[in-house]
């Protein structure tokens, strides 16, 4: 009963559109096509850029997330006056009540050293006007600065309520044998995280490969410095309503959902995400 309702939604908006994407991608004007869209979109010279640009955005993004996402967390968990920590965790929140289009209208200003309460570091880092400082070569960090103000704090809260799960004994016991907060935190409560790091791993990965809202609204403030094409998903966008090429957007989409299913299978396997304690 509990998980009817989301069942019908997952069936509604998660197997059955995948399905018909699999079927939009293996033919063409309704026959068999075999691999002829995969091997179309393989060939269009805008792909393996667009590849890239997903590739290194994921790896920034993902790297920062878990890093600064654990470090923060044990930090948030470390102070103990009650109030200052919910406070802390209050303002870290606070960003993830953006939507993703909101959130990227906000970074034009901060990322536009003309208007920016951070003109500072934009002019130190030789960025003059917001066309510098979006830049191809610099764009996956920026992506990846503006996915994680929005979307860190969330995990943050997720961590620290892991962290507040374990138990006290074993700290203490840790503490009894002279473990100081850096050894408690590498050896013990990080090791104990490892679930859920895995599963904002997972979650994080989903997320980073359907990159669109950004680099779309970055594209428009800039006037096309950013391209329309920049990822994939924008791509499979193109695809799709500007070249009434349905079955060549299936195939895009379905190359990303093999890719993040793949790597999403590691990384439940490596965190041990189903296992029993």
């Amino acid at each position: 009963m509990f998980t009817s309702v989301y069942t019908l939604f997952l069936l509604a908006f998660g197997v059955l559109p995948t399905l018909y994407a699999v079927f939009l991608a293996f033919t063409r004007n309704g026959a068999f096509a075999g691999v002829d869209n995969f091997l179309r979109v393989f060939s269009d010279y805008r792909f393996l850029p667009a590849v890239m640009h997903v590739a290194a955005y994921v790896v920034v993004w993902l790297i920062s997330l878990l890093v600064f996402v654990v470090l923060l967390a044990l930090v948030v968990q470390a102070i103990r006056i009650r109030w200052v920590s919910t406070g802390v965790r209050f303002l870290y929140y606070v960003p993830g009540a953006l939507a993703g289009a909101a959130s990227v209208m906000l970074w034009l200003f901060v990322l536009d050293p003309s208007v920016s309460p951070v003109a500072w570091l934009l002019h130190a880092l030789g960025s003059e006007s917001l066309v510098q400082t979006v830049q191809l070569d610099t764009l996956p960090i920026v992506l990846a600065v503006i996915a994680f103000w929005t979307g860190a704090g969330g995990w943050i809260v997720i961590m620290y309520g892991a962290l507040n799960n374990i138990s006290a004994d074993i700290l203490e016991a840790a503490r009894i044998d002279g473990a100081g907060a850096w050894s408690t935190a590498w050896f013990i409560q990080i090791p104990l995280l490892r679930k859920w790091i895995s599963y904002m791993a997972i979650l994080s990965l989903a997320a980073g490969t359907q990159l669109f809202v950004e680099p779309r609204v970055l594209s428009q403030a800039t006037h096309g410095v950013v391209p329309q094409d920049y990822s994939l998903n924008q791509l499979s966008f193109l695809y799709a309503f500007k070249q009434a090429d349905f079955n060549g957007s299936a195939a895009i989409s379905l190359l990303l959902l093999v890719v993040a299913v793949v790597l999403s299978v590691y990384f439940v396997f490596r965190g041990g995400l189903f296992e029993r304690e």
